[in-house]
């Protein structure tokens, strides 16, 4: 099979798998401190004997990469709790759309720590996603079939959800010091840092009384974890980052049809709009597309003439 086709097939799994994940936190029923605290634990021994299986774990570890890894690791466990709360405040199709406000957040690390450019078409794009967030917000909460979501609470989601898209950055701003390291044991790394940050604060004195529950959590730490970043970074290695790009936007439009479909929460009007102003411009800005032509060198020097 031809490297490229492969590498879209995994991609394209990686990326399904992740946009359900709504729904097993959800159906878990457990809290969020819970969900993410089994989700590391599970993830941490998937991913232990992944890396055992494949010899990274034989003289690759320096003092330097765990504390960076865990440094990244810190983050992404902030980003879960954060996204796992909005799920229940704004709905699982809000607060990912919300989330995929991601390139924008490292577009201004960019800007602020790296002396990047901004330039006229990214600030562009910027402005059409956050056209995207006000009319989000100002729709007002899915009151859906016992959606729950009063005011507060749906304002509060967006903004977890947003919180969720920062620390996401700082973990891809941290991961860059990483390069030539095996993803798998950066994953390792930081589920294992999870799992030492949410131990004093996870209610481990009542476990789950129910397989359902158990079943839920297995899988989102061996599957939406373990498998997840296996199938992902596999891709990766073998795709054109304009195709991992394209790619990336089946997750969140398996995610809103999940909610559709799991729970009933049907985006109003202005929220559908709203939703596709962000992800079309976070397409935009991760794929390069352009707004307009620029002039061509022979074009300027007509007109100097």
């Amino acid at each position: 099979m031809d490297s490229t086709v492969r590498g879209t097939i995994e991609m394209t799994a990686a990326m399904t798998i992740i946009g359900t994940i709504g729904w097993f936190v959800v159906m878990s029923g457990q809290p969020v401190m819970d969900v993410v605290f089994w989700r590391c634990a599970f993830g941490a021994v998937a991913l232990l004997v992944t890396c055992a299986a494949l010899g990274l774990l034989r003289g690759r570890l320096t003092l330097r990469i765990v504390a960076i890894a865990a440094l990244g690791g810190a983050a992404i466990v902030i980003n879960w709790l954060l996204l796992f709360s909005a799920f229940s405040r704004a709905s699982i199709s809000i607060a990912t759309a919300v989330y995929n406000t991601q390139p924008f957040m490292l577009v201004g690390f960019g800007a602020l720590f790296f002396g990047e450019r901004l330039t006229l078409t990214k600030l562009t794009w910027l402005g059409i996603a956050f056209a995207g967030m006000l009319l989000i917000v100002q729709t007002g909460p899915d009151a859906g079939p016992g959606s729950g979501i009063t005011g507060t609470d749906y304002v509060t989601g967006i903004g977890m959800a947003l919180g969720a898209a920062f620390f996401w950055a700082v973990a891809a701003i941290v991961a860059k010091k990483l390069k030539g390291t095996p993803p798998h044991l950066i994953a390792l790394i930081q589920v294992c840092v999870g799992v030492v940050m949410l131990a004093p604060f996870a209610n481990l004195s009542h476990l789950p009384a129910d397989t359902w529950s158990w079943a839920m959590l297995i899988t989102l730490g061996v599957v939406h974890t373990s498998l997840v970043y296996i199938l992902m970074y596999g891709a990766i290695q073998k795709l054109p980052t304009h195709l991992q790009g394209s790619l990336s936007f089946i997750y969140p439009v398996v995610a809103i049809l999940v909610d559709v479909i799991a729970f009933g929460h049907r985006l109003h009007p202005a929220q559908l709009v709203g939703a596709a102003a962000i992800l079309i411009a976070a397409a935009g800005m991760n794929l390069g597309w352009a707004l307009w032509k620029s002039k061509t060198p022979a074009q300027n020097a007509h007109i100097s003439r």
